[in-house]
């Protein structure tokens, strides 16, 4: 089957079932800290898995586009992707593993018609210390289904327990998840060898098997002294990849073989000269970094030197290094037209003639510093392969390849560490102290339209425990008079004790009556805005899934609303940092 065909079959049976169909959520996310982009369907969804009503229902579906860099220098395999396509249920507190497991399989087995012997499923092991059984339930109804107790594995929670900051210990408080049921296809031309283990299972790393879905039972919250307790709902959150799934559908483990990845592959073998069967990894690099860069530049995100635009840099840039080393002359022009992509494809070629003429001055002597080769990686976008093989051609003998790969070490674990702090958006958690500060976070916005104008609006945010965050548009600096003014508008709305209003109502009527939403955010026929005040005479109206608190009143337990500092972060946007003190 095509991709498309999968993603319509999947989302017309859960529209059978009952399920509101959302649309794709943006692929930069507004209100998640968790991650730099959207990587999974759930992430816009946590405040409704903790017990916010959706407008949409007890029942959702949809096909959320994704990005996931853990390490673009990776990709090359034949099913990890940087962009992809997720599909996913959900139900808020409505059904469980009764009803999803058995959807599951009849999606799979009916609509895309998998041979069920080839199906093979995990279950959680249980956790004694965190008071978590074992998941014998869903293992007896994957037995009802037809799966053998032979086909049925028990993993702990480094496989088998999901949340969005992975196993439990390491989610904040506040934060929810819970054990999880996978379903993998087996491949069965594949043959084990010892040097992935003794025995192959499930989640063998040979190849035998690829994963192609996963019901995550989300029915825990994890407490602030690191115990777990029951949500006040149970919670099903299915994701399913669309690529591995259309790969299932045609008997292979190579997603790149599918009609998302195969036209351009198809065109480099033509333009190459090359063939995909020899040597794929090249082929896929490319196909995968131009289909990353190409969806997010869609959305927004160009190529640059820091954030977000780095990440679509360094697609770019490694697709035009192995374009080079595949043989195509024309580079990235042979598989895309965006004009994006193009401009960053020749300006990245005019740095790697300056960083040529750069090599030739390190040469001198005859050997290469770990520093100097550094160098010309950081600045002039030279890969290490591409620095041996230059050096080799100018008589350099000797680079000092363990220092540079130090260096490259703690420039990585640097990044990263970065990363976390910069890309932080949204909610850190769910505690009191954070719901506070994010009904504060609306009064604020509010009082930055009434005090600078109406062109204000919302470009960023963070909210933590401690203090929170907010960039705005804005073209010049806020001054102390402005700050101050800004400050008593806030402080006078929480006195008047306001009540904080949750309600569902169309798009339509909630962009009548101007409230604040997300720039180029889709959203579904009905949304969930809050308003501070009865929305007839509101202060403020925000599309928002919460939480917030009940009245403004509630603030004053945390301080008085304080502003401690205004400052510029790109043209255009300012930012403010406050607290509750």
């Amino acid at each position: 089957m095509t991709t498309a065909e999968v993603r319509q079959k999947f989302l017309d049976f859960y529209a059978s079932k009952g399920h509101t169909i959302l649309p794709s959520a943006p692929l930069v996310p507004e209100n998640d800290p968790t991650t730099l982009f959207t990587s999974s369907g759930m992430q816009p969804l946590v405040p409704y898995l903790l017990g916010q009503p959706h407008p949409g229902g007890k029942r959702l579906a949809n096909a959320q586009k994704s990005v996931r860099t853990g390490d673009i220098d990776e990709i090359g395999d034949n099913r990890h992707l940087t962009f992809f396509e997720m599909l996913g249920n959900w139900s808020l507190g409505d059904y469980f593993k009764q009803e999803q497991l058995p959807w599951v399989y009849e999606f799979l087995t009916k609509e895309l018609k998998l041979d069920p012997e080839r199906l093979w499923v995990t279950c959680f092991e249980g956790d004694e210390a965190l008071g978590i059984p074992k998941d014998t339930e869903s293992a007896d109804i994957w037995k009802s289904l037809g799966i053998p107790e032979e086909r049925i594995h028990f993993y702990d929670a480094k496989k088998n327990w999901w949340s969005r900051s992975g196993t439990p210990e390491h989610m904040p408080a506040g934060e929810p998840g819970g054990p999880d049921s996978e379903v993998f296809f087996e491949f069965t031309d594949v043959t084990h060898t010892a040097a992935f283990g003794e025995t192959c299972h499930p989640n063998c790393d040979c190849g035998r098997f690829m994963e192609i879905g996963n019901s995550v039972f989300m029915e825990y919250i994890k407490k602030e002294d690191g115990s777990f307790a029951k949500l006040a709902q149970r919670n099903v959150d299915f994701g399913g990849g669309l690529e591995r799934l259309a790969a299932a559908t045609l008997n292979t483990d190579d997603v790149f073989v599918t009609d998302a990845f195969w036209p351009m592959i198809e065109k480099l073998q033509s333009v190459s000269g090359k063939t995909y069967a020899d040597d794929p990894k090249p082929f896929r690099i490319i196909a995968d970094h131009i289909r990353a860069a190409t969806e997010l530049i869609a959305q927004g995100v160009l190529p640059g030197n820091v954030e977000r635009g780095y990440v679509v840099r360094r697609l770019l840039r490694r697709a035009v290094r192995v374009c080079d080393t595949l043989g195509v002359q024309e580079g990235l022009h042979a598989v895309t037209a965006v004009p994006e992509i193009l401009r960053e494809e020749e300006q990245f070629r005019k740095t790697l003639e300056r960083g040529i003429k750069e090599l030739a001055r390190f040469a001198v002597g005859g050997s290469l510093s770990a520093q100097d080769a550094f160098q010309l990686f950081t600045t002039y976008g030279f890969p290490i392969e591409l620095i041996a093989e230059e050096a080799g051609t100018r008589g350099i003998k000797q680079i000092d390849m363990e220092g540079f790969k130090e260096l490259l070490k703690q420039h990585q674990a640097l990044s990263r560490a970065g990363s976390e702090q910069k890309f932080k958006g949204g909610l850190a958690d769910n505690s009191e102290k954070t719901t506070r500060l994010h009904t504060a976070h609306h009064l604020l916005l509010k009082a930055l339209q009434q005090v600078l104008g109406g062109h204000v609006h919302q470009r960023g945010s963070n909210i933590t425990q401690e203090r929170l965050r907010i960039d705005f548009s804005h073209p010049e600096k806020v001054t102390k008079e402005q700050l101050a003014e800004i400050e008593k508008i806030v402080n006078e709305k929480i006195q008047e004790d306001l009540p904080v209003v949750r309600t569902e109502m169309p798009l339509e009527e909630a962009e009548k009556l101007g409230a604040e939403h997300e720039f180029g955010a889709k959203y579904p026929a009905r949304v969930s805005v809050y308003s501070v005040g009865p929305l007839d005479s509101a202060f403020s109206i925000e599309f928002c899934g919460g939480p917030h608190v009940t009245h403004t009143g509630e603030l004053s337990t945390g301080g008085v609303f304080k502003i401690l500092k205004e400052e510029a972060v790109a043209q255009g946007i300012r930012r403010i940092k406050a607290v509750l003190e």
